[in-house]
């Protein structure tokens, strides 16, 4: 167990969830699942989390990979019987360009990650959250769902579907003492952003540390949001 509020977050290894999970367990006084396919990546995490004095528990894993993600919850069962909040982060670019040229392995893997594993997140710690009392959980969505562009079919339709998910899940928890919420980070000074824009000026675009500091304060035991699409830039 633990005093800490418990807060899991996935692609904690780079980008806003490594910023996130930095600023919840520093700034939050969080103890933090970081969860990202880089054992490397996150033991850097640990370092700089343990450096400036927060706690965090480091789990390399795939998301898309189902059995893992039911053995994770398990363990965190056994080990804190409960989850107070969920930062789902991680997720996928997939390829640009005309939809209908497409492979279907490419298809499919795009929404594997941003649509199936957070299903499978929700299926696995919903009782989880539900056990926490103040049960949080934050999916980060994209400005590509209102304003959709071309040549962004996969990764939109999987965003437009995660929140329509996401959406169904507030509804069915709104009279649970769990608060679900979508965040729009909007364009940021991340890896992702660059391969989609490499013609544009990272410095011209919020940092993921800025973007963070608004986003960390949604898993905390005192918000009131629930089914809300929030916006960084509206905030």
């Amino acid at each position: 167990m633990t005093d800490k509020r418990l807060t899991l977050v996935t692609g904690a290894s780079r980008g806003i969830g490594r910023a996130v999970a930095f600023e919840l367990a520093t700034k939050h006084d969080h103890h933090v699942i970081a969860l990202a396919r880089s054992k490397k990546a996150l033991e850097a995490l640990d370092d700089d989390i343990k450096t400036a004095g927060g706690q965090a528990t480091l789990v390399p894993l795939d998301l898309t990979d189902a059995a893992s993600i039911e053995r994770l919850s398990a363990v965190v069962l056994e080990r804190w019987q409960k989850l107070d909040g969920l930062v789902a982060n991680a997720g996928v670019l997939g390829p640009l360009g005309p939809i209908h040229t497409l492979k279907p392995t490419e298809f499919n893997s795009t929404f594997d990650t941003n649509l199936t594993a957070n299903w499978r997140l929700i299926r696995s710690f919903d009782p989880l959250l539900r056990m926490s009392g103040t049960g949080r959980a934050v999916f980060m969505t994209s400005g590509v769902v209102p304003r959709p562009r071309a040549f962004w079919g996969a990764y939109q339709a999987s965003k437009a579907a995660l929140e329509a998910m996401v959406a169904a899940w507030a509804a069915e928890t709104k009279t649970t003492d769990m608060k679900i919420n979508l965040f729009d980070p909007g364009a940021t000074r991340t890896d992702m952003r660059a391969d989609a824009m490499p013609g544009e000026d990272p410095l011209s675009l919020p940092s993921a540390e800025d973007v963070a500091a608004k986003l960390a304060p949604l898993v905390t035991a005192n918000v009131s949001s629930h089914g809300e699409r929030i916006a960084f830039r509206e905030m």
